[in-house]
């Protein structure tokens, strides 16, 4: 049975049509109907089909007959971002192969090179794949080169195919059977698989999408959570579909299929976790395995302060399905009552936010994103800040350390010197250049892990005019000098504007930040000043004028002193508004923040 098999996956860069293909592998063996079959089948939510993204992995039972044998093929799609790099490195893990899907007239990117890795260290059997054959400007055997020179793959018989038009995919199948190894396993042995993915279903509950790696699962039986101790009984076994689950009894060595336990939420069932026979257990469990640790944080708030409790709820339901996603509540002197959420990184916190708005209907305001901080205090104690308003006081800090990224980017060589300028003005530290070929350079820079989280994205982009691509690992935590720049609107201090920042860079950050607020804060009656501060020392000031009433215009002529004495009694009006007045900021406020240079 087992020589039968076939496990892979595909590995893409964003938009090379690695949906598309799985679409075409999916047609060609025949797992869905031509009625029911939709474009990009596998991307089961709205966001992935617009932004062409896979957030969530999904897989698929295919059977392929061939030489007078039925083959299953189980592809397992995994998410192409770097914020999902464990859930791919799981995914990766349940295969022998992979399909290095690379665009004919884009070329080797820099998402594609940390996949790549990742299955290289999983000892892979990688099959360079050339799609978009037949787009004028695709350049095959450039493409091919690029592979060979960039990763060093031998490319002598690479396969070349469109998914779009589906040619080459027939021939691409009967290559993934010839050249993938299928998979090894002592189906005697005890049951040991691994979970590389996990979902909430309405009406089984918590699902654990597994690979058999020895042994077999059997409907009925117990079974047992290696990181937990936990036992449970198996209530239903199914192999995936995109269409429904296909119900089946057993589950053998080397597939994959899906895990029913009844469970009413994912904690008991973490990606990567093992799953072994209740009664006669495994000894050791699946290598690799680690909690979500989430690496970007930020507040997310209602706008309608009171929407705080359906917020609440719709993270709890957004939890089920998403077990990387931790959360506490926290509140702000400017915005409420809101929560503090932990994400993978920018492309997760985005997508929550937009889940959270569409499929909930709420108006949210989310606060810059931070990253952790060791800071170690002058008493020896060290803190884990990831809030500006966590830090503590000046004279109580000894140093402050922050994460550090390495950041793999791929560029055409025109725009080498744009990138350069850009990473220098993020305090980055180059560590490797090389040219791929005459015309595409591979940079690799230790970055800090807050000067990605802003807006670095979108600067790449906009020097390199969108051709740039880029990916990251975090390394380690290095020493920075680092200070606590707070806003402060008509003498107090808005929480939710604070933002660590190097010292170097604090005098322009606070400069740009009260002109960028001087703009967005409507006028008052009485004079508003906007300072950005460090600690108890200002650096920066504007000052919003007030608004004027002509109060003299009753006065026909007369006396001069009667239009003073209007005028003083105005003036001192507006002192005492001055003194008790408060100031509302509007949302683009909070969002300036986000947007300085």
């Amino acid at each position: 049975m087992q020589e039968l098999i076939r496990n892979f996956s595909i590995i893409a860069h964003i938009d090379h049509g690695k949906s598309t293909l799985a679409d075409r592998l999916i047609q060609e063996c025949g797992a869905v109907s031509e009625r029911e079959m939709t474009s990009q089948i596998m991307d089961t939510m709205d966001i992935e089909k617009e932004r062409g993204i896979t957030i969530k992995a999904q897989s698929v039972r295919l059977t392929y007959p061939y030489n007078n044998k039925t083959y299953i093929l189980n592809l397992i799609d995994t998410p192409g971002h770097v914020d999902f790099s464990y859930e791919v490195s799981r995914s990766l893990g349940s295969c022998e192969g992979a399909l290095l899907v690379v665009d004919a007239s884009q070329g080797v990117e820099a998402q594609t090179i940390a996949n790549v890795y990742i299955a290289i260290d999983n000892n892979l059997e990688i099959l360079p794949v050339i799609n978009k054959i037949d787009l004028p400007a695709a350049d095959p055997l450039k493409v091919a080169d690029e592979i060979e020179q960039t990763i060093g793959i031998d490319c002598s018989n690479v396969l070349c195919v469109s998914a779009k038009s589906g040619i080459g995919i027939k021939e691409l199948i009967e290559s993934i059977i010839q050249k993938i190894p299928p998979p090894n396993g002592d189906e005697n042995a005890p049951t040991k698989a691994l979970i590389y993915d996990s979902w909430f279903d309405n009406y089984l509950g918590a699902l654990a999408l597994v690979r058999l790696k020895e042994g077999k699962l059997i409907k009925g039986k117990k079974i047992r959570v290696m990181s937990t101790q936990k036992t449970y009984e198996v209530l239903g076994l199914y192999y995936p579909n995109p269409i429904q689950k296909i119900p089946t009894h057993t589950i053998q060595c080397g597939e994959i299929g899906i895990v029913s336990l009844g469970l009413k939420s994912l904690t008991d069932l973490a990606v990567g976790d093992t799953i072994t026979d209740g009664e006669n257990p495994t000894k050791c469990p699946i290598e690799g395995f680690m909690p979500a640790k989430p690496f970007v944080f930020a507040g997310i708030y209602p706008i309608e302060t009171d929407k705080f409790e359906e917020l609440r709820d719709a993270l709890n339901k957004l939890r089920l399905n998403d077990s990387a996603l931790s959360f506490e509540p926290e509140t702000s002197i400017a915005l409420g009552f809101g929560f503090r959420v932990g994400f993978l990184g920018l492309l997760h916190m985005e997508v929550v936010k937009e889940r959270l708005e569409r499929e909930f209907g709420l108006n949210l305001i989310a606060t810059a994103p931070t990253v952790i901080y060791e800071v170690y205090c002058t008493d020896g104690t060290m803190l884990l800040v990831q809030n500006p308003s966590q830090l503590p006081e000046v004279q109580k800090i000894a140093l402050i350390k922050e994460p550090y990224v390495r950041a793999h980017i791929i560029t055409p060589s025109e725009y080498l010197g744009n990138i350069i300028t850009l990473l220098n003005n993020k305090r980055g530290v180059q560590e490797k250049l090389d040219y791929i070929t005459e015309s595409r350079v591979m940079l690799e820079y230790a970055l800090p892990s807050n000067e990605i989280v802003m807006d670095f994205y979108d600067k790449l982009k906009s020097c390199t005019k969108g051709y740039a691509s880029f990916d990251y690992e975090p390394i380690e935590y290095r020493e920075g000098d680092l200070v606590k720049l707070d806003i402060r609107v008509a003498g107090e201090i808005v929480d939710a504007l604070s933002i660590i920042v190097d010292r170097s860079k604090s005098y322009e950050k606070g400069r740009a930040l009260v002109e960028s607020m001087k703009d967005l804060i409507p006028r008052q009656l009485f004079e508003v000043a906007i300072q950005a501060s460090i600690g108890t020392k200002i650096i920066a000031r504007e000052t919003i004028k007030s608004m004027g009433k002509n109060v003299t215009a009753k006065c026909y002529g007369g006396d001069i002193t009667r239009k003073r004495k209007l005028l003083e009694k105005q003036k001192e009006g507006k002192k005492r508004m001055k003194a008790i007045g408060k100031v509302e900021l509007p949302q683009e406020a909070f969002l300036a923040v986000l947007k300085i240079d």
